[in-house]
């Protein structure tokens, strides 16, 4: 069985704290010519919550160190079911760095480990200290009434 590529992404992202910190050219997948994962995690210092308002529902995970195996069991319990979260719009955040203050840190103002989903239109819709799995998320989800309005929209 083949790693999914959000996978090695997750797994990267996990192992290679450290060497984000050299100044480096990034390159988007366009110069890479790479076709981008939907479901691959993101770092927080990347992003900001307003580009995702009405268009995605973030749900980001915070850690005080990538070293916390909490974030690995979150990921890991993500990629179980990307289908899932992809159909509900979820774009996956990992911020494990306290230090770096990040847009996103600093308006959720997490607490150690933390899973925060953002509704599309900016609120919190779901906190939580401690790992979950899909089927909690989801559920979760569609009882935004966001989410219950696109569905009848939907249909």
């Amino acid at each position: 069985m083949r790693p999914s590529l959000f996978t090695l992404i997750a797994a990267l992202l996990l192992a290679l704290p450290g060497a984000a910190q050299a100044e480096t050219k990034t390159e988007t997948p366009s110069e890479l010519g790479d076709v981008v994962d939907p479901m691959a995690p993101r770092a927080a210092r990347d992003v900001t919550l307003e580009e995702f308002l009405w268009v995605s529902r973030p749900l980001v995970i915070f850690a005080d160190s990538p070293a916390d195996p909490r974030v690995r069991e979150q990921l890991q319990m993500l990629a179980d079911r990307p289908d899932v979260l992809a159909e509900r719009d979820v774009v996956i955040i990992v911020d494990t760095d306290p230090s770096e203050e990040t847009a996103l840190r600093l308006a959720l103002r997490p607490r150690g480990f933390s899973l925060v989903i953002v509704q599309k239109d900016g609120r919190v819709g779901l906190r939580r200290p401690s790992p979950r799995d899909v089927r909690e998320i989801v559920r979760g989800i569609d009882n935004f009434a966001l989410r219950q309005e696109e569905v009848r929209i939907g249909q």
